[in-house]
C-alpha cells in the first residue's frame, strides 16, 4: 500500500517537473528566438539606412541585404517549424562568400588565387546542398507527436516555404 502511494507521487512529481521544464525551455525558445528576430531585422536597418546615408549602393550592399533576408527567413521557419533547414545555413555561406568574392574582385581588380578558393568553396556549399536535399527527401525526419510544437517538419516540407 505504501509501495503505492510513493509510485503515484513520483509519478505525480515527474509530471509536474517535467510540465514545468517544458514550460521553462518553451519560454526560453521564445524570447530568444524574438531577441534573434529583433536583432536581425535591427541590423538589416541600420545597414539599409547606412546605404541611404552614403547616397549609393553597391553590389556588395545588394548582398548584405539578402543576407539578413535569409537570416530573417531561418528564424521565421524556425519559429513556425521548430525544425531549422540546414540548406538556410548554406545558402547564408554562400551569399557571404559570394559578397567576399565581387567585393575582392571590385576593389583589387586582380585576379588571383584567392579567387579560385572562394569559388571552390562555393561549389563546395552548392554540392552540399544538393546532397542534403537529395537527403531529406530519400530519408525524411520522422514524425513525434501531433502537437504543433512537438511536430518536426521535413526539410522538403520547410522547402515550401523558401
Amino acid at each position: 500500500m505504501m509501495l503505492r502511494w510513493a509510485e503515484a507521487t513520483r509519478v505525480k512529481v515527474h509530471a509536474i517537473a517535467e510540465s514545468l521544464g517544458n514550460l521553462l525551455v518553451e519560454t526560453f525558445h521564445y524570447l530568444a528566438l524574438f531577441a534573434i528576430g529583433a536583432v536581425t531585422a535591427w541590423a538589416g536597418l541600420v545597414a539599409f539606412l547606412g546605404m541611404v546615408e552614403k547616397g549609393s549602393i553597391s553590389v556588395d550592399d545588394i548582398l548584405l541585404l539578402f543576407i539578413y533576408l535569409e537570416l530573417g527567413a531561418m528564424v521565421g521557419i524556425y519559429f513556425k517549424t521548430n525544425h531549422m533547414p540546414v540548406r538556410f545555413l548554406i545558402y547564408v555561406a554562400i551569399t557571404a562568400l559570394t559578397r567576399l568574392l565581387i567585393s575582392d574582385v571590385s576593389h583589387h581588380h586582380r585576379p588571383d588565387m584567392g579567387v579560385v578558393y572562394i569559388s571552390g568553396a562555393i561549389l563546395l556549399l552548392a554540392i552540399a546542398i544538393l546532397v542534403v536535399r537529395f537527403a531529406s527527401s530519400r530519408f525524411p525526419a520522422a514524425t513525434a507527436g501531433s502537437g504543433s510544437r512537438t511536430q518536426r517538419s521535413t526539410d522538403s516540407e520547410a522547402e515550401s516555404m523558401d
